[in-house]
């Protein structure tokens, strides 16, 4: 099967952002978002190598390494070109528009319907998830394994950062429209959404926010796909 798991999300007003977090996660603003479909998983070495076979691409640093070859892992150390191309490719094959989430986009998803939550199941600290200090020891876990968010979301804000298609900016949210952002028009940076396996703390905040250069290639980034409905 080459199309992934996908979960609709509706369309609709919440708060993005936080007023406790980063200087760069606020000020909170209300934003719409338009429906669209999100993988319920995160892209897996076993999806990338498909795409590996197909198009005869590089394959990304780490791939082989022992920590990241288990085919239901997300696969890691893949820039933001190759996300983008591996969307591309998905969408040829498939006949649908698969790319990258919005930063709204991915934050209206990771919070599962709850409004104005820390985190995907509410407030609670990471520290108080089940087996949270024996989780994550050398590399990301295979996707699917936490319990899944209000959307029927897995590893929303956990195991790999995940591109985002916006660039980048530090100070978007005082300048972003009401409806359907999505970031400034150029900048230096990709961003990105969601904890790490390889961080002190591993899940991060709902809108926790992050970036490198799109050409970076680090073995706790990663990626899931979106695509719009109808």
């Amino acid at each position: 099967m080459i199309e992934p798991s996908l979960i609709r999300i509706p369309a609709g007003w919440f708060l993005m952002g936080s007023e406790i977090g980063q200087d760069l996660e606020g000020p909170v603003h209300r934003v719409w978002v338009d429906g669209f479909a999100m993988a319920a998983t995160q892209v897996t070495v076993a999806e990338y190598g498909r795409f590996l076979t197909a198009t005869g691409r590089e394959a990304p640093p780490k791939w082989g390494d022992a920590e990241f070859a288990d085919l239901r892992q997300p696969v890691v150390a893949v820039s933001w070109f190759d996300a983008v191309a591996y969307c591309e490719w998905l969408s040829g094959v498939t006949g649908a528009r698969y790319r990258l989430p919005t930063e709204a986009e991915w934050e209206r998803a990771a919070r599962g319907g709850l409004e104005g939550k820390l985190f995907p199941w509410g407030d609670e600290p990471p520290m108080t998830r089940r087996d949270y200090a024996t989780r994550w020891q050398a590399g990301p876990e295979r996707v699917g394994q936490s319990e899944p968010n209000g959307y029927g979301l897995f590893e929303m804000c956990e195991n790999v950062h995940e591109w985002c298609s916006d660039w980048f900016d530090p100070e978007y949210y005082r300048v972003s429209p009401e409806r359907n952002p999505r970031g400034p028009e150029e900048g230096a940076r990709k961003a990105s959404r969601g904890g790490s396996w390889r961080h002190q703390i591993k899940i991060s905040r709902c809108s926790g926010r992050s970036s490198i250069p799109p050409e970076f290639a680090y073995a706790d980034y990663g990626f899931r796909v979106v695509c719009g409905l109808g």
